[in-house]
Order: C-alpha cells, then sequence, then structure tokens
C-alpha cells in the first residue's frame, strides 16, 4: 500500500496520443514533480526486457524496470523528462502477469508524490485519483482492457468530435461501446498536437489536485 496521488492516462487504442497527453499534463503543472510511468505489456513470445522475440521460460525476463536518462527526446520516456517530470520510468512485463510484478513498481515509487502513470490495465490493480481516457473516432480497433474499464474513466479526452464513431453507431445492430457508459463524464476536445484545454487544466485542478492521497489497490494473486 502506497499513498500516493495517482493519474492514470489510458485510451481505447493504440496511436492516440495518450504518451503526448501525459507529456501536455506534465506541461501544464511544471511545479507538480511528477514520477512518470509508460507501462508496456508483451505477448506471448516477446520478451519484457527489451520487446525483441524471445524462447526464454514463462517467469524469465518476464518484467524490466527502467529509469529514463537521456534527454534526447526520441522516447515517450525522454519526452516525460524533457517535458518537466522528475522522474521518468518504462515497466515492461508478459501480457497477463502484470499483478505478480507491481508490488515491485510499488516499491519505485514509495518516494514519489504524484505520479502520472499511462496504462489502461493497471486499473485492475489500482484505484487512482483520476482517470483519464484518450477516444479517437478514426480508430476502429476498441482493445478489451479499454472496454472493461470505460466505466471508470472521470473523463475522455477526444481527439475529434465523436459524431460517426464507428464503435458507437448502430448500423449494423447494437454499437460495441454503449453511449449510456460515457453520459454524464466530462470530455474535452483536444486534437493531436493541439494545446490543452484550459477547461482540462482546470478540471485536473479541481479533481486531481484537491484530493488527498489514497493507498494503492492490493494487487492479487496472479500466476503467469
Amino acid at each position: 500500500m502506497i499513498p500516493i496521488r495517482t493519474l492514470v492516462v489510458g485510451g481505447h487504442t493504440r496511436n492516440i496520443g495518450k504518451s503526448a497527453l501525459v507529456v501536455d499534463i506534465i506541461r501544464a503543472f511544471p511545479e507538480t514533480a511528477w514520477t512518470a510511468v509508460k507501462l508496456t505489456q508483451h505477448g506471448h513470445g516477446v520478451c519484457a526486457i527489451n520487446g525483441a522475440s524471445c524462447d526464454c521460460a514463462p517467469l524469465d525476463h518476464g518484467f524490466a524496470l527502467d529509469e529514463e536518462q537521456d534527454r534526447s527526446n526520441r522516447t515517450d520516456t525522454s519526452r516525460f523528462l524533457v517535458a518537466g517530470a522528475a522522474r521518468s520510468l518504462w515497466v515492461r512485463t508478459r501480457q497477463g502477469c502484470l499483478g505478480d510484478f507491481l508490488p515491485r513498481l510499488w516499491q519505485e515509487l514509495q518516494s514519489a508524490s504524484n505520479v502520472i502513470l499511462e496504462s489502461n490495465s493497471v486499473l485492475e490493480f489500482l484505484r487512482p485519483e483520476l482517470y483519464l481516457m484518450v477516444l479517437d473516432p478514426a480508430k476502429v480497433d476498441f482493445k478489451d482492457s479499454a472496454r472493461r474499464f470505460l466505466d471508470r474513466a472521470d473523463a475522455f479526452v477526444l481527439r475529434a468530435p465523436l459524431d460517426g464513431a464507428p464503435w458507437l453507431r448502430a448500423d449494423r445492430g447494437s454499437p460495441l461501446i454503449s453511449p449510456q457508459l460515457m453520459e454524464g463524464k466530462p470530455s474535452f476536445e483536444q486534437p493531436l498536437g493541439g494545446e490543452l484545454p484550459a477547461s482540462l487544466i482546470g478540471f485536473l485542478r479541481q479533481h486531481f489536485f484537491t484530493h488527498s492521497p489514497l493507498p494503492a489497490a492490493h494487487a492479487p494473486d496472479i500466476s503467469c
């Protein structure tokens, strides 16, 4: 259990600017001393150490945690540092084994006060102060992990208006995503590469920084 204030940024699929949103938030609050964490899960046969194909045993190379030192701005974790994060970590685990290795991450975060974490799956084990979900109607795919935690999103960051989003359309039967899951929750439109909306900055000030840190949820015993 760790009493840290945690903001989770997720999204419904790849390449919709989750890391870009993390960068924007870090920049918007330079006084915060963020610890930024990018969490990646690799599929079967892919090593957590470097993301390459690997024939290691199921429990070998199941977890890797690196602290970014490079400020070349070439990787997401480097971009977090350049944006102003106090620390930037890249965590890799095998798919489905995240719960086994979260205690190691919690130990690493003991001295952190404000954590911004890019992931959806971590919500299975963590109760953050705030969870933002990035949505892009131009992307057809909607990951299972994103569908599972959609109702837990506190607000949505839209890369474009959702009119005509394929996963909300009901022209071929029931929509993949029920619009009711999004009703009544704040949405902030920010095209990828655009400035962070002032309304979202105000929302974060009101709903994140005013909360006392909560303890992280205990990770259940899940074996690889």
